[in-house]
């Protein structure tokens, strides 16, 4: 039987690239982002291409890698799925907005790869690590937390981390996905706030932030319970999610769950910190 699956993938976001690790479809990939190495740092033994991500794309880096998939994920620009199609490659373009996409997606592209099967495995296996936070915070009290995944303008986190808040015990508040301001956060004084910014990796510095902000009488500044989770965990919508998902739950509930690599407490942190700067 003839094999159609794609032999040469360029991925334009992470959550693509680590999607394909775990479905043991590396040897595939042509080309991905620089930020694909912080989910996936099998790539850098690979020697694949860097080329611009899904915000950047450029056709001509696409078509130099010689694909016959081009997979990408929001956040687009306009332009950028312009350049996409420009290369002329077939393209599984997604955007995910909740946990129930993110699945979709896993499937589809196990899917077009020919490995189904494992896809469905990967799926019910985040499906059951879910399902058991929930049940494990189903009676505990339920912190107030807001989590952000951009600093300048401040956005809210996506709705799939909406989700997983919920299943760490905890309650999202404000409106996934949105931008907000210092002012209204001020105003629903939560009891956890998380930084996930974009691009930050782990690096979002929290005491600055809280200074600038006017945020030191918040309850969750006064009780030191502002975090820091690793950007790749909860804003890469793929499997990851679940190393997201104990972060969260060491930060909402710390008496309750130990604490995970990719979670830093402003009590822990430095004075001095390092540059931002924004991944697209």
């Amino acid at each position: 039987m003839a094999n159609y699956a794609p032999q040469r993938v360029v991925s334009l976001q992470p959550s693509a690239t680590v999607t394909l690790a775990l479905l043991g479809k590396l040897d595939h990939l042509v080309a991905c982002t620089r930020y694909c190495a912080d989910v996936c740092p099998e790539i850098e033994k690979i020697g694949c291409s860097i080329v611009a991500d899904s915000w950047t794309a450029d056709a001509s880096q696409i078509r130099a890698a010689r694909p016959d998939l081009v997979i990408a994920s929001v956040p687009y620009q306009e332009k950028a799925v312009v350049e996409i199609l420009k290369a002329g490659v077939s393209f599984l373009g997604l955007a995910p907005k909740c946990l129930a996409d993110v699945y979709k997606d896993i499937a589809a592209i196990a899917g077009i790869m020919g490995a189904r099967e494992l896809g469905e495995r990967i799926i019910s296996d985040m499906q059951t690590e879910i399902e058991t936070s929930r049940e494990e915070t189903a009676l505990v009290s339920r912190p107030r937390v807001f989590c952000e995944e951009w600093g300048k303008p401040i956005i809210a986190s996506q709705a799939w981390v909406a989700e997983l808040v919920e299943a760490a015990g905890g309650e999202f508040i404000l409106t996934p996905g949105a931008q907000t301001s210092a002012e209204a956060v001020m105003a629903a004084d939560p009891d956890v706030i998380i930084a996930a910014w974009c691009g930050a990796g782990d690096r979002v510095p929290l005491r600055k932030i809280i200074g600038d902000r006017g945020w030191p009488q918040l309850r969750a500044a006064r009780e030191g319970r502002v975090y820091c989770i690793r950007d790749e965990f909860l804003n890469t919508p793929a499997p990851t999610l679940v190393r997201g998902l104990h972060a969260l739950a060491a930060a909402i509930h710390p008496e309750q769950f130990p604490q995970v690599t990719g979670l830093r407490c402003v009590s822990t942190e430095k004075e001095s910190v390092s540059p931002i700067t924004h991944a697209g």
